[in-house]
């Protein structure tokens, strides 16, 4: 009775030590926060039953348990977002100013490389999430997604190549990223069309997820005049301040309405200037504004 008890002990220590880097895995997989929640639920369950003496690695276990539930999971998720209603963005998170001192671990989970990984496949997303964010090996990630090591480098090339063509197109420091908010801030603010479009890079483009329960654009909105005229009739920062936050490791800025968070608004940023609005308003995405949410590698 007492080696089980010592055993139970062992597995929920490594568990709550890896716990973090377990919801950062499952979340960069998913984009979704309640989602890598109930993976974490499938992981412990997994995990409480595994024979600790034959496992040599506990980190990369659990890594594995955890890509495994999130690869099930990925998949009926793609076919919740056929019927959804309007563009779906990522759960939006309220994060600790360490996660982005991480600035690896800020990129992978910023609004725009996780709207770059939607493009990938399951399998391609879970071999690029464990190899260039988390740097499994090869043998290790395998294992993790029920693949050969020699396919596996072939997936990882492949993603690594699909990442690069659409991901943000240089390092972009998160002063540059507060410069271009603080600049749209004030333009919505103050109603400055001119220098709302300066901000604005001309093939911008705005998404807003609604989800069928708070008023969204359908469809997304391309073009900076076509943005900056959507900004100006939706009278964004006439009916409470915008708030800047750190969100998903990035500035951000959020509204508040009755003081309950109303549209999370993310960025992307190229060459100074903003390529992608994100508009965060489905309520049900909302809920970890409220607290900060640590990220692990």
């Amino acid at each position: 009775m007492a080696g089980t008890t010592q055993t139970g002990d062992s597995a929920t220590r490594a568990f709550v030590t890896h716990r973090n880097l377990l919801f950062t895995v499952a979340y960069e997989l998913l984009g979704s926060a309640a989602d890598a929640e109930d993976v974490l639920q499938e992981t412990w369950l997994r995990w409480a039953g595994v024979d600790l003496d034959a496992v040599r690695n506990q980190r990369a276990y659990l890594v594995r348990i955890a890509t495994r539930q999130a690869l099930i999971r990925l998949r009926m998720l793609d076919r919740r977002k056929e019927t959804y209603v309007g563009p779906w963005l990522p759960e939006p998170l309220l994060t600790a100013p360490d996660v982005a001192e991480d600035v690896e671990l800020a990129d992978s989970v910023s609004m725009a490389m996780l709207l770059v990984l939607e493009t990938l496949t399951p399998t391609e997303r879970a071999v690029f999430v464990l190899r260039e964010v988390f740097a499994l090996d090869y043998d290790e990630i395998a294992e993790a997604v029920d693949k050969n090591p020699a396919a596996v480098r072939q997936i990882a090339h492949r993603a690594r190549s699909h990442v690069a063509a659409r991901r943000p197109r240089g390092e972009v420091s998160a002063a540059e990223t507060r410069s271009a908010l603080g600049a749209f801030q004030r333009a919505v603010e103050t109603g400055d069309l001119q220098t709302l479009l300066d901000v604005l890079a001309p093939d911008v483009v705005f998404l807003g997820d609604g989800g069928g329960v708070a008023r969204a654009a359908l469809s997304p909105i391309v073009g900076a005049e076509s943005v900056a005229a959507l900004l100006a009739t939706s009278r964004l920062a006439s009916v409470a301040p915008l708030e800047p936050a750190q969100v998903n490791g990035s500035p951000a800025l959020i509204l508040r309405l009755d003081g309950e968070v109303d549209t999370v608004l993310a960025v992307r940023i190229d060459e100074g200037r903003i390529t992608g609005l994100y508009a965060v308003r489905n309520p049900e995405k909302l809920a970890r504004m409220e607290r900060e949410t640590e990220l692990r590698r």
